[in-house]
């Protein structure tokens, strides 16, 4: 059957089901314009790096189940598909989109798109200059590549969940950020993009095996060599960038806030004291570790003594790098994310706005 009937008799079939997401109200130029990008809809990092994709300008068309959510955030920008690609209609939907498209990508355990007929060496037979993204947690190989996993669970396995919070509580969570969203989404685009630069020159795709653990420890790389260095240990809670040190922390304020205390160097700790009328010899080195302890429960004390507006006001215009702790909800509203549009409204809720910028 030829691809133009195939694919007009299922999308005549999903009609109802098809969604459009707009995105020209947002002033961001499109460097992946004219780019066809195929998305088998998956869960976690899947979704977002076709977000991604779609807000550099891909043609990002999103082939997702029966029934399955509709994200809207995550799916702006892309053309939603219904299909079931364990059915013989579905499979070949896809495979004839192939010869038009640049990219696709999925999100299965190991194997299972070859089970679909959607496989690597399936595609690449149709298209030979296609780039083919495979986004796993534990990666394509290895004794767990077939285990189930969440984000919780990959980061586990990396060292970058042992590393936060403090030594005598479990490990916090840090959402989904670090796994599914920075060590996979984000790999995996960098992986399509340069693969997708080599097609350019070779006409020759190739397959990317982006796994949660290897970009995650990818970003591990500052720890190894602080350690190396004997500036890192694996004590939770004794680091330079984990809560240890009272000039880089979060402190309460009066009203139940949080200021972020970030002055690592001399020069913007020297401001912070100044801000809080600290005299600089009374108050101790900013290194000595004996005193973090006495140092830590006098900022405490003082971050408490005001609201977190009155501590905003203060540091409005310092180089002390303190700043406020904004819940998701307070963001858009800052003035600084007002003033760079980081936020849009659309559909009557607030979207993050694409990035980066192009100029």
């Amino acid at each position: 059957m030829h691809y133009t009937h195939l694919f007009n008799l299922s999308l005549a079939f999903t009609l109802s089901k098809l969604f459009i997401s707009n995105v020209s109200n947002i002033n961001v130029k499109n460097p992946l314009r004219g780019y066809k990008v195929l998305e088998l809809s998956g869960i976690g990092p899947t979704p977002y790096a076709g977000q991604l994709l779609a807000g550099l300008g891909a043609e990002v068309t999103r082939i997702t189940r029966p029934g399955a959510l509709d994200l809207p955030i995550e799916n702006r920008g892309k053309t939603s598909l219904e299909l079931d690609l364990k059915t013989k209609t579905g499979r070949d939907t896809v495979l004839d989109m192939l010869p038009d498209t640049h990219i696709v990508f999925e999100g299965n355990r190991p194997g299972v798109a070859e089970k679909l007929g959607l496989g690597p060496k399936e595609c690449d037979a149709i298209n030979p200059a296609l780039i083919y993204g495979r986004m796993t947690g534990w990666g394509q190989t290895g004794p767990w590549a077939q285990r189930a996993g969440h984000d919780i669970n990959y980061i586990g396995l990396t060292g970058a969940l042992h590393a936060l919070g403090e030594s005598d509580r479990p490990p916090p969570l840090p959402l989904n950020f670090i796994g599914d969203y920075g060590g996979g989404s984000q790999f995996l685009v960098i992986g399509l993009l340069a693969a997708l630069l080599q097609a350019q020159k070779t006409g020759k795709g190739c397959v990317i095996d982006a796994a949660i653990v290897d970009g995650t420890i990818s970003m591990m790389g500052i720890v190894y060599s602080l350690d190396h260095l004997g500036m890192w240990s694996e004590k939770r809670g004794s680091n330079l960038l984990d809560g240890s040190r009272p000039f880089y922390r979060c402190y309460q304020t009066r009203d139940g806030g949080y200021m972020a205390v970030g002055c690592l160097e001399p020069k913007f700790f020297e401001k912070m004291l100044g801000i809080l009328d600290l005299n600089a010899q009374s108050y101790g080195d900013q290194n000595d570790a004996n005193l973090w302890p006495k140092q830590t429960r006098l900022l405490t004390d003082i971050f408490k003594s005001k609201t977190r507006a009155e501590w905003e006001a203060l540091f409005e215009n310092s180089d002390a790098c303190v700043t406020p702790v904004l819940t998701y909800k307070e963001a858009p509203s800052h003035p600084h994310n007002k003033a760079r549009a980081t936020h849009t409204e659309r559909n009557g809720f607030i979207h993050p706005a694409p990035a980066p910028r192009f100029s």
